[in-house]
């Protein structure tokens, strides 16, 4: 069974002791960990498509991390734990070095798992030395790039979970990877109302003292006119509707990229859905079950999200309406920190807003382009997220396997508009 923690937020660290850091680490690194306690030996090392990596390589990567950007440069001596794993870990750091074929991750039979767990002990070893040794002047850089490798593991803890589903529902076997939080039973949908929000000059990006990623600033001033959000997210029940309309098979709904990605890949429904014995079905972390109506669709790319607004007369909000709706609201919601693992109805009343956090990564209609003034930090680490500032759209929220120490109302993530094995969905948004 997989073990769940609720782990204290990485941020602000320069203001905490180095007893406080090196205890915040440790669990942040625990927490990859245990969300690989339930796995087979077996499955650390499968690779179900290009996007997904092996649970292994996340465990290495994340080390890889913390040895290429702290060990190396700020620990005199640090000896590395194997000469070939920079090469075989590095990501996507053109600046740091070539890198293995990302591809080609599932191919790696060596090293074992027992040796990346042996890696990940020695670059906590070291990490700790570091922390107890390094200059006073050193501190405040080090805390930073001691944060931002905690939030990078906390976003690899969401990919882990998301690849783990990836390579369990290729599997005819369709394994769970933990038993059922949720009751099969359906229940109604809930009303959507409408969130009203007038025309205005709003400010958004990251502000304030917590530790944020440069693609969330700089703040900035954007002008809004009057809008209206859906209080919650479309349901599943919703989304067959669509799809009873014939709503793959309408090319007036989709936008062209879209319709064309249709009919190659003959999408009919969302990622994970089977129709059988006369009813739809759904691979979940739990296992296969029936759909659920009332809880949020889930793994839809942009274009199927556009094409359901389109078909409902609504769009897709933009990124700005989308955040400064949020802004205000707690974070809080279906998190990871909750252990279901699985997006769940919105509460029966709907006149606030509800579901902006957790369940599934709402698609904005937004593409992922630099705010005015933005600048990539320098060295290998500008490369973290500004050289992706093509192609992609934004999404906001997070989702059912986003840990909650990692989620803001400024946070963007992104990914190419065919997207379909995360956790995403959709909130409907109209001009007022």
């Amino acid at each position: 069974m997989a073990v769940i923690l609720h782990s204290p937020k990485p941020a602000g660290l320069s203001t905490l002791n180095r007893e406080q850091a090196w205890s915040l680490y440790l669990s942040v690194r625990f927490q990859s960990e245990s969300i690989c306690q339930s796995l087979a030996t077996e499955d650390y090392v499968i690779q179900s498509m290009d996007d997904v990596s092996p649970p292994k390589w996340h465990l290495a990567h994340t080390s890889w991390f913390f040895e290429n950007f702290l060990l190396m440069p700020f620990l005199r001596g640090y000896p590395l734990f194997h000469p070939r794993f920079g090469y075989l870990f590095n990501s996507y750091y053109e600046s740091v070095g070539e890198f293995y074929p990302r591809r080609q991750r599932g191919f790696l039979s060596r090293p074992t798992v027992e040796e990346i767990y042996d890696y990940r002990t020695h670059v906590n070893h070291f990490i700790a030395r570091l922390i107890q040794t390094a200059d006073d002047a050193q501190w405040q850089e080090l805390a930073f790039l001691l944060t931002l490798g905690m939030h990078h593991e906390h976003q690899h803890q969401e990919l882990l979970l998301t690849d783990i589903k990836h390579i369990f529902a290729t599997n005819p076997l369709r394994p769970a990877y933990q038993p059922p939080r949720l009751p099969a039973a359906d229940r109604p949908e809930s009303a959507l109302e409408w969130l009203h929000f007038p025309a205005g000059v709003r400010q958004i990006g990251h502000h304030g003292p917590g530790f944020a990623f440069d693609n969330e600033s700089p703040r900035h001033e954007v002008h809004l006119g009057a809008y209206r959000l859906g209080s919650r997210l479309v349901t599943n029940g919703e989304y067959l509707e669509f799809m009873e309309d014939g709503g793959y098979a309408k090319p007036q709904h989709w936008l062209s990229d879209g319709w064309r990605t249709v009919r190659e890949r003959a999408w009919r429904a969302p990622l994970y859905w089977e129709h059988s014995g006369g009813r739809w079905w759904q691979m979940t972390l739990s296992g296969m079950r029936r759909l659920v109506e009332s809880e949020p669709v889930c793994h839809i790319s942009y274009y199927e999200a556009d094409a359901y607004a389109r078909w409902a007369g609504k769009r897709l909000p933009t990124e700005a309406e989308w955040e400064s709706a949020a802004m205000d609201l707690p974070v809080a919601g279906n998190l990871m920190d909750s252990g279901i693992l699985h997006p769940t109805p919105a509460p029966e009343t709907t006149i606030a807003p509800t579901q902006f956090f957790g369940d599934v990564w709402e698609w904005t209609c937004s593409p992922y382009v630099p705010y005015p003034g933005y600048r990539p930090a320098q060295g290998a680490l500008g490369e973290y997220n500004g050289k992706f500032m093509c192609n992609q759209m934004v999404l906001r929220g997070g989702s059912c396997v986003t840990p909650a120490t990692h989620i803001r109302p400024s946070y963007r993530n992104f990914f190419p508009p065919d997207t379909r094995w995360q956790f995403t969905g959709l909130r409907l948004a109209e001009d007022a």
